[in-house]
């Protein structure tokens, strides 16, 4: 029987390795001149990382006996052609997965009651005594589920399983929104705070922020606006990134005063004036990490503007520029403006986590 594997790599492929801060694969006995020759080959620091190195060199997998090799072979497969944070997050969530339904068989093995347990047990948060962090929760059980449901309905297409285990019988409670609006007057004592600079972190703040409460541009889309060639005559033309993969969905954005002016004050407070992005860090560049899919820059600038905010003006409730865009739905006139402004493909989502403010209705009489 072999030995149980530390707990820092039960979540991990077989004969892999968490150590040192990289992730390492044991070659198999006469395989290592698949891999350069060594009996332990290091994969990468990061978890994507080392998961796409593997998959270039064991290729994939064609058969799939146990939940552990469908995870296998989705996390190759599947996974790498998602957006940067949503693939970290599938990766973590493949991990504990493994941790649980692993040793399993993929038929027959998974019922809807199942999930149900899962989902109840991992909703417990839990301090890891080892390094202190917290672990669980509603979110992360969903997002586990997620996962395992789409790795299954993959199974399906790859031949492994003649039908979902618990597609459409499993229905979870819905996760809480986030029902923040931020008020007009806070709009205001944020677009009033003083800076003695003429360019910089507070000016480019403020304008994106009147930028996203006219248009509701996400921020992926508002960070990655280029001039020379999002710029038209006829407005601002955009494809929503998150969705450019799956929908093509494009927006245009018509020029407005507001809008017109907006503009030029974020363009007036670059860094770097020739710099191709309306939104740039010191050295001419997106804040956005095309690989990792994050704007570490960005989030630290926004983090002190709202330091600044909560300690030198009356606002006193923190909020995010996802609460901005909110904002805008709910200041449009009617669902399907919002849903517009948003460049949401359809209004469920848009009535569901944007349109915040109560609903006004006139009496009969």
């Amino acid at each position: 029987m072999p030995p149980k594997r530390k707990p820092e790599n039960r979540g991990l492929p077989a004969r892999w390795q968490f150590t040192h801060g990289a992730y390492y694969y044991f070659v198999p006995r006469g395989l290592e001149a698949m891999w350069d020759g060594k009996k332990r080959f290091r994969l990468g620091s990061a978890l994507h990382e080392a998961y796409k190195v593997w998959a270039d060199r064991v290729g994939r997998n064609d058969k799939a006996n146990t939940i552990a090799d469908l995870l296998d072979r989705y996390a190759l497969q599947v996974v790498p052609a998602k957006a940067p944070t949503t693939r970290a997050g599938n990766l973590i969530s493949i991990g504990r997965l493994r941790k649980v339904f692993g040793e399993l068989p993929v038929a027959g093995s998974i019922k809807p009651q199942t999930v149900y347990q899962y989902v109840d047990k991992c909703s417990i948060k839990r301090k890891d005594p080892a390094t202190g962090r917290v672990t669980g929760g509603v979110i992360t059980a969903h997002r586990d589920v997620e996962v395992l449901s789409h790795a299954f309905t993959k199974a399906v297409e790859w031949g492994f399983i003649d039908r979902h285990p618990f597609k459409g019988e499993v229905r979870l409670e819905g996760e809480p929104s986030r029902t923040r609006l931020v008020e007009d007057w806070e709009v205001v004592e944020c677009l009033a705070l003083p800076t003695k600079r003429k360019k910089g972190s507070v000016l480019a703040v403020q304008a994106s922020m009147r930028i996203k409460l006219v248009t509701g541009m996400a921020r992926s889309d508002l960070l990655r606006l280029r001039p020379a060639f999002d710029f038209k005559d006829d407005g601002i033309h955009i494809q929503r990134h998150k969705t450019a993969k799956s929908t093509g969905k494009r927006t245009i954005y018509v020029w407005t005063l507001e809008l017109r002016a907006a503009v030029a004050m974020a363009l007036a407070a670059r860094p770097v004036d020739l710099a191709p992005w309306l939104f740039c860090n010191r050295q001419g560049e997106c804040y956005i990490d095309e690989e990792k899919g994050t704007a570490d820059g960005w989030d630290s600038m926004w983090g002190r503007f709202m330091a600044r905010v909560l300690k030198e003006t009356k606002v006193t409730e923190r909020f995010t520029e996802h609460d901005l865009r909110a904002k805008c739905a709910s200041d449009a006139t009617t669902l399907e403006h919002a849903r517009a402004l948003l460049s949401h493909a359809d209004d469920r989502m848009t009535k569901r986590a944007y349109r915040r403010a109560p609903e006004r209705v006139r009496p009969l009489r």
